[in-house]
């Protein structure tokens, strides 16, 4: 359990426990998200890593955008992706304008897939966050707020 902030101290320790306690709410609940995205993929009998490609495929992507989507090495999306392909869900193309890179794409069958995955995510999702409807948009606009400044490696070369 997260530690709380103490009533008594100066402004930057209590900023400072602030800041650690929404870091930690944070991380627990993008553990609590993917618990239960993994859920909705393993209902459809896909490991985690397989589900992540496929919901985040909109259109054709090469292997090393994959890499990126999966913060992993482009060695280790192949498997993933031969998996994908196993299933019919995906497969491999050269692309357009090098036909040394690969892309990606998700066969009907994926496409498929990954509608039930997102709804089946989606529907999780909605539990997870039953709030009263504005506390679901200030939440929503807070987060919003977070991620649009500037990244972190910006705030530090400046502090």
């Amino acid at each position: 359990m997260l530690a709380r902030m103490s009533l008594h101290g100066d402004a930057g320790t209590d900023a400072d426990a602030v800041v650690a306690e929404l870091s930690g709410l944070v991380f627990e609940v993008t553990g609590r998200l993917r618990s239960h995205f993994n859920a909705a993929a393993a209902e459809l009998g896909l490991p985690p890593a397989q589900a992540l490609v496929l919901t985040n495929l909109s259109g054709p992507a090469p292997m090393r955008r994959l890499a990126d989507w999966l913060s992993c090495e482009p060695s280790n999306v192949t498997g993933i992706v031969d998996g994908l392909e196993r299933r019919g869900l995906v497969i491999r193309r050269p692309a357009p304008g090098d036909r040394r890179v690969k892309h990606v794409v998700l066969t009907e069958a994926g496409e498929h897939k990954r509608r039930e995955l997102r709804s089946r995510s989606h529907a999780l999702a909605r539990s997870f966050f039953e709030l009263p409807g504005p506390d679901q948009k200030h939440l929503r606009d807070l987060l919003a707020r977070v991620l649009s400044g500037p990244p972190a490696s910006a705030e530090a070369e400046s502090g």
